[in-house]
């Protein structure tokens, strides 16, 4: 099985290519207190290729509804998670909040499988290595095959599995060594949401390379997962179908989640004709 990346609708070369020396980085807006980043997939690529060829670091999330309601009640995560350089709209109804509260007029999510496969294009065009951190061996051997198929010339400088329990602070240390000396631009991590966020933010400094949190990603594009049709993606139903597929494991996530959002949906609601103030 293939990812694809039917959501985008930009030409690549052509968007990304021109004048990635000045892009600045997408400005954000309030969704219940946690930053959300403003823009579209050519924005992220442009902004986070400049980044990664000039070594200078950057964190990045792709926040759907359950890492924004995270960040909304845990005040310490919502502040690493506005801390972070992106917060890439990933879920439609963290775009449709942006939309309608701040009159973003964003077309379409940053969807972090679509994003992923769309950095390790450009990351082949202008030769930056990736390196990627996370998922099971067996995960990592697939999602590299898939990838080379994909981009035969896309350097991997390096690809681990990291054990599932907390690393100790000399592994953290170790890991990001091995992954500054790989020399690569992008890392891409894929631990599960809220640890690799942590993850990033821990290493916000020492890790010369722009951190991507995606998640699933993995499983994704190495065909371990199914992706959900393009219709219910379309639709903010995307949880809907994760659920059917693995319902004991994402049950309470998304039953509490899910009702959490539409709470501080509603509450924002309420606030606003009410005029009230944060």
């Amino acid at each position: 099985m293939t990812l694809a990346t039917a959501p985008v609708r930009f030409d690549l070369a052509s968007d990304v290519q021109p004048a990635i020396s000045e892009v600045a980085a997408p400005r954000k807006c309030s969704l219940f207190g946690v930053g959300v980043s403003v823009t579209d997939y050519a924005g992220v690529v442009r902004y986070l290729m400049q980044a990664a060829k000039r070594k200078t670091g950057a964190t990045v999330s792709f926040a759907p509804a359950n890492i924004i309601v995270e960040a909304a009640s845990v005040a310490d995560f919502r502040n690493k998670l506005n801390d972070f350089d992106l917060v890439c709209p990933d879920g439609q109804p963290v775009r449709w909040c942006l939309n309608h509260f701040h009159k973003a007029g964003l077309a379409d999510r940053v969807y972090g499988p679509a994003t992923t496969l769309l950095l390790c294009e450009a990351a082949e065009r202008e030769e930056v290595s990736i390196y990627l951190y996370g998922a099971s061996p067996k995960t990592l051997e697939q999602l590299q095959a898939e990838l080379n198929r994909r981009f035969p010339k896309l350097v991997i400088a390096g690809a681990e599995s990291p054990p599932f329990r907390p690393l100790t602070a000399e592994e953290h240390t170790e890991t990001a060594t091995r992954i500054n000396e790989s020399g690569a631009g992008l890392v891409f991590l894929g631990i599960g949401s809220i640890k690799q966020e942590n993850f990033a933010w821990q290493h916000r400094s020492d890790i010369h390379a722009v951190q991507l949190c995606v998640g699933a990603a993995f499983d994704f594009i190495a065909g371990n997962k199914s992706k959900a049709p393009a219709w219910m993606q379309r639709n903010g139903l995307e949880w809907l179908f994760r659920l059917m597929c693995e319902p004991r494991r994402l049950f309470r996530r998304y039953a509490v989640t899910n009702s959490m959002f539409l709470y501080y949906v509603a509450r924002e609601q309420l606030r606003r004709v009410l005029g009230l103030s944060r």
